[in-house]
């Protein structure tokens, strides 16, 4: 599930009506060490649990009982190997079932039962995991990958003749430095070009890996706007494998989120205090969701450091009804000051 499906996903289940009993499910599907799952006693446990709570032959326990054999169902015959997270909503008055199958982990297993989807630890992830492009790049090869919520969304390669080894000294050698320097920067021009027609599919974020003879030269090379989505480049075995350049890039990626929350949480504190567009806090932020002044909803990445039992899955959910972006905040001691909540706004009312 790549991250634009991801959004549209979530923005269907905040806008759903509610309607009980609604159940959500997140689960680790990672094998342990023995190659084996271990999250069907989590399920087993948790789903008897949520019919012990409501009354035997009741509307809701027959209907939870339903959900649960469908979600059992499910989980042993339709779950692919590949995924390592899975979000369920299931409300079986609705007639609705929605699996979201993820490369990537959860990182903690949830089951819910409420009058609505809970979307936070899903927007969690599509903030953890955004779409980004990597190039790993030499003198001659190239490939391109862009990566989206955890899989990767499209691949090029591109394998450009290597230039020789000319020994000879004197106009010789000048000729041929020419010539291979020349054969380096079309080879750069190709790849940015490729790279060009994949951002335009809205990419904003770049990872470059390379070595010291091509990367002074494709920075030198990319025009402004890409060069403003260049997160990092970072040094790489050039024939890494797959899973190897998705982790570096995805730790790149954490690293620019990690030296730009601390900017963002301080610059959100001194627009809210000039009376500019932010506010700070639980009951201002979702006064302001309610106005739907809200742009970006900035919220702690652990739910436990939002004020209020299950608030911070209904400010998420405010959040993706109203079109605001949401932006985890993974230090918990950057959202303390603030209320572990706060809102970047459109408008001041």
């Amino acid at each position: 599930m790549t991250t634009s499906s991801l959004n549209d996903q979530l923005d269907r289940l905040a806008r759903l009506e509610p309607c009980r009993p609604f159940l959500t499910l997140y689960l680790n599907t990672d094998v342990d060490g023995t190659g084996k799952h271990v999250h069907d006693v989590f399920v087993r446990k948790a789903l008897a649990d949520v019919l012990k709570q409501h009354p035997e032959r009741s509307t809701e326990r027959d209907h939870l009982a339903h959900t649960r054999d469908r979600i059992e169902t499910y989980l042993a015959n339709d779950l692919k190997p590949s995924t390592r997270g899975l979000a369920l909503f299931a409300c079986h008055a609705m007639d609705l079932f929605i699996p979201c199958e993820l490369r990537v982990p959860f990182e903690r297993n949830e089951v819910a039962v409420s009058d609505r989807p809970h979307v936070y630890q899903l927007a969690r992830v599509c903030d953890q995991y955004p779409r980004c492009a990597a190039v790993v790049i030499d003198t001659h090869t190239a490939r391109i990958f862009v990566f989206s919520a955890g899989e990767t969304e499209a691949y090029f390669e591109l394998q450009n003749p290597k230039s020789k080894h000319f020994k000879a000294g004197g106009t010789s050698q000048a000729r041929f430095q020419r010539h291979a320097e020349n054969a380096h920067l079309l080879h750069v021009k190709e790849v940015i070009d490729r790279l060009g027609t994949m951002l335009q599919s809205g990419v904003d974020h770049l990872v470059v890996v390379g070595d010291e003879v091509v990367v002074p030269l494709f920075k030198e090379q990319l025009p402004e706007k890409m060069a403003e989505r260049l997160v990092d480049v970072i040094r790489l075995d050039i024939r890494a494998s797959e899973a190897d350049i998705f982790d570096a890039t995805m730790q790149a990626m954490r690293r620019r989120d990690e030296e730009g929350d601390r900017t963002l949480v301080e610059q959100l504190v001194g627009d809210s205090r000039a009376g500019g567009r932010a506010v700070l806090g639980l009951q201002n932020t979702r006064r302001a969701l309610r106005d739907g002044q809200v742009e970006t909803l900035v919220i702690a990445a652990m739910p436990e450091h939002v004020p209020g039992n299950q608030t911070a899955d209904e400010l998420v959910a405010a959040a993706r009804q109203t079109s605001a972006s949401v932006h985890f905040v993974e230090d918990p001691m950057l959202m303390q000051p603030v209320g572990g909540v706060a809102a970047r706004l459109r408008f001041i009312a």
